[in-house]
C-alpha cells in the first residue's frame, strides 16, 4: 500500500514530527511506502508532489488543526485523525487503513 498525508500540531513542533515518525515506521515495518509531509511554525517540510498523491492508495492527515493544501486530496481515499491517535497507537492505525484498502 502507498500511504501520503500531512502531519500537523497546534504549535507544529513535537507531536506534529512525534506522530510522522511513529506513523512513518509502522508503515515500513508492516511493508508500506509512505511520505508524510509536515506542516507548521516553520513552515511545510517534505512536501508531497501530484505524483505521490496521485500514484497513493490512501491519505492520511493526522492533524489537530486544518492543514492546508486539502483540495489536492480531493477524490483520493481520506482518513483523518488526531496526532495523539497514531503517537499512541501507530501499529493499530495501519492496520485500520490496511482494512480500508482491502
Amino acid at each position: 500500500m502507498k500511504i501520503v498525508g500531512a502531519a500537523a500540531c497546534a504549535a507544529g513542533i513535537a507531536h506534529t514530527y512525534i506522530a510522522k515518525a511513529k506513523l512513518v515506521t509502522a508503515a515500513e515495518n508492516a511493508g508500506h511506502e509512505i511520505h508524510i509531509e509536515t506542516q507548521g511554525t516553520i513552515g511545510i517540510r517534505d512536501n508531497l508532489t501530484q505524483k505521490d498523491i496521485e500514484d497513493a492508495d490512501i491519505v492520511v492527515i493526522v492533524a489537530d488543526i486544518k492543514i492546508s493544501g486539502m483540495d489536492r486530496f480531493k477524490g483520493k481515499k481520506t482518513v483523518e485523525v488526531p496526532t495523539d491517535l497514531v503517537i499512541k497507537s501507530p501499529k493499530n492505525f495501519i492496520k485500520k487503513l490496511e482494512s480500508i484498502i482491502k
